[in-house]
């Protein structure tokens, strides 16, 4: 069968908002693993000009920095130049919340169900 079309794809490369972003994320998410191996990341960041927003729901019983995090990461890659439009000094916006009630029951379950017995 012959389809005529167009194919497309992205590819980014180092550098790039969405890799810079996802390593915010990762960032986060081991920092809070770290803390709460039981916790629980639900966290998006976006990156453009002079700006970091980081948001989403984090559930856990530690506590981590999520702004010196993403600063650390930025300075990490390299970005530390002002004169770049994007560098570790720019602002950065935390909208975290605790994860929603109906889903942490969800997926929370009963630590006899975790070890293989019935609740």
């Amino acid at each position: 069968m012959t389809v005529n079309g167009l194919f497309t794809s992205e590819s980014v490369t180092e550098g790039h908002p969405d890799k810079v972003a996802d390593q915010i994320s990762d960032a986060i998410l081991a920092a809070v693993l770290a803390e709460d191996p039981a916790g629980r990341v639900a966290c998006e960041t976006l990156v453009t000009r002079d700006l970091i927003v980081i948001a989403g729901e984090i559930t856990a019983s530690g506590s981590v920095d999520h702004e010196r995090i993403a600063r650390q990461t930025v300075r990490r890659i390299g970005y530390t130049d002002p004169a770049l439009g994007f560098h570790d000094g720019c602002e950065v916006q935390v909208r975290l919340v605790a994860q929603s009630g109906d889903i942490a029951r969800g997926v929370t379950r009963d630590p006899r169900e975790r070890a293989g017995r019935e609740p």
